[in-house]
Formats: structure tokens, C-alpha cells, sequence
């Protein structure tokens, strides 16, 4: 199993600390978000170059960390469309450096129609979507300048939050450039949940052969309300999950998400324990 973590979920903002960690797990594979992980960085428009690329790659490829994924997590349809634009550059400077970092996949999601992000119904409309169309064909203009990927995932509190909408952006978009990262949850509500085998197939079915990155985190329904939990410790099934991805997908990095310490080591042999079986 290609197993990672996202570097934010260590406990340690040091490149090399963080990567000696997650190799001493016996993972394989990280999610970089430079701003969460190397916050006196000051990381900005403009900050990135190959020497602090190469200098945090190597770092992790020492240890024979993959940089599977540069987190780049905007709000790509901004209402401010100055600071749309300045976001859409940072996003576009994470594409020009990413091999550089021994990466090729820079991924976000898909936003929000307010500056303050979080769930609205507003998000649910026919505008929002056709902004989120142009705002990643302008972004995969771009990789595909550079041979990088631009890793979209889908969320049940963006524009993007169902499969087939999923399915509509990839076709609209009508580049190669653009892929998939999966998270099960993030397709789920409290409404939904008991459903979830249903929607995962249907996931597969349309947009399987487009996903490059898997991510694990679990829930559990708390006081009638959806809350994400470390892996193995909620309801999410991931028995049907991995059967789903295993033999569709070989070595394809699945990455664990909202695991921090005490719960990584567990999370580690239980993800395991369900590639494994499945």
C-alpha cells in the first residue's frame, strides 16, 4: 500500500523533522501545503523558487518521502476578483516550481462564493459552477505549459459536491491535465451517509479512470450532524472503499487526512489491514 499523511497533520514545522518523522512510520508519501507546514517561511506571491524547492525536495526524497501532492487550497472563485486573480497566480507559481519539490500534482478545491468560506447554499448554483469551469481551465492553461497536474477535489460544501458534477467539470474542462483527488467524505452528509456505498460506486464509475489521489479520513454522526474523526474510528466503510480502488488503481498514494498524533500509528496499521483484505 502507497500510504502518506499530509505533512500539517505532523507535529512539526522543521523539512527535515517532518519528513524523518513520517519515514520513521514506515509511510511513503506526503501532501505539502507550504503555508500550514513552514509557516516562518512567510511564503507569499512571488516567495517560491527552485532553490526552496530543491532544498525542501530533498529533504523528503532523502528519506524516500514522495511529495505526492502540493496543497494549494484557494478559493478560486474569489467575489473579489483582484484577490481572485492574485490567489489564482499563487496557485499558478505552486504549477511552475512543483518539479522542483519532485512533485507533479498541485491540488485545491473548489471554493466558495463568499470571502469567508464554510457551507451555503449559494454555492449550489449554476454561476458558481461556470466560474469554477474558468477559473481551472486558466490554472490547467498552465500545467499543461509545465507537464503538471492539477489535482481537483470535490466537497459537499463547494460548487463542486457530487459526483456527476464532478464528472461535468472534467468534461467541461476537456483536458488531461486536470485530475481527481478523491475523498470519500467529503461526498457524504448526515442526510446521505447511510448511502455512502452507493455513492462511492457511482464515483468510480464516472470518473474512476481520472482519480490520482486518494484520501483517508473517517466520520461519525454527532448530535444529528457530520463530523470528520481520525481513520478507523468512525463509520466510513472502508472494506468497499478499498475494493473499489485496489485493483482499479495499483500503488496509487492514499494519503491520510485529519490524523494527528496519538491516532497516526493506529490509522497506519488499520489502513493497512483493509488494503490488505481487500
Amino acid at each position: 500500500m502507497n500510504l502518506g499523511i499530509r505533512a500539517h497533520d505532523i507535529n512539526s514545522f522543521n523539512p527535515e523533522e517532518i519528513a524523518q518523522i513520517i519515514a520513521n512510520k514506515g509511510l511513503s508519501a506526503v501532501q505539502l501545503a507550504l503555508k500550514k507546514s513552514f509557516p516562518k517561511l512567510n511564503i507569499e506571491n512571488g516567495s517560491l523558487s527552485p532553490g526552496l524547492a530543491n532544498y525542501i525536495g530533498k529533504e523528503f526524497q532523502k528519506r524516500n518521502i514522495q511529495i505526492a501532492v502540493l496543497g494549494c487550497y484557494i478559493n478560486i472563485i474569489h467575489p473579489d476578483l483582484p484577490q481572485r486573480k492574485r490567489l489564482l497566480d499563487y496557485f499558478k507559481e505552486h504549477i511552475r516550481y512543483a518539479r522542483d519539490f519532485g512533485c507533479s500534482i498541485v491540488g485545491t478545491e473548489t471554493g466558495n462564493v463568499h470571502k469567508k468560506m464554510g457551507y451555503t447554499v449559494d454555492n449550489f448554483q449554476e454561476k458558481p459552477f461556470l466560474e469554477v469551469v474558468d477559473s481551472v481551465k486558466e490554472l490547467v492553461n498552465e500545467a499543461e505549459k509545465f507537464g503538471v497536474i492539477v489535482g481537483i477535489e470535490a466537497g459537499i460544501n463547494h460548487p463542486v459536491y457530487t459526483p456527476k458534477l464532478m464528472k461535468r467539470l472534467l468534461e467541461t474542462v476537456d483536458s488531461n491535465n486536470v485530475q481527481v483527488i478523491f475523498d470519500p467524505v467529503n461526498f457524504l452528509t448526515e442526510e446521505t451517509y447511510l448511502n455512502q456505498e452507493e455513492i462511492f460506486q457511482e464515483a468510480i464509475d464516472l470518473f474512476g479512470d481520472r482519480i490520482c489521489i486518494v484520501h483517508c479520513k473517517d466520520f461519525e454522526i454527532v448530535d444529528g450532524k457530520l463530523q470528520v474523526v481520525p481513520v478507523g474510528r468512525g463509520r466510513l466503510n472502508y472494506d468497499f472503499l478499498m475494493k473499489l480502488i485496489k485493483s482499479k488503481k495499483p500503488y496509487i498514494n492514499f494519503l491520510m487526512e485529519a490524523t494527528k498524533e496519538p491516532y497516526i500509528d493506529d490509522s497506519i496499521v488499520y489502513l493497512k489491514s483493509k488494503f490488505r483484505n481487500a
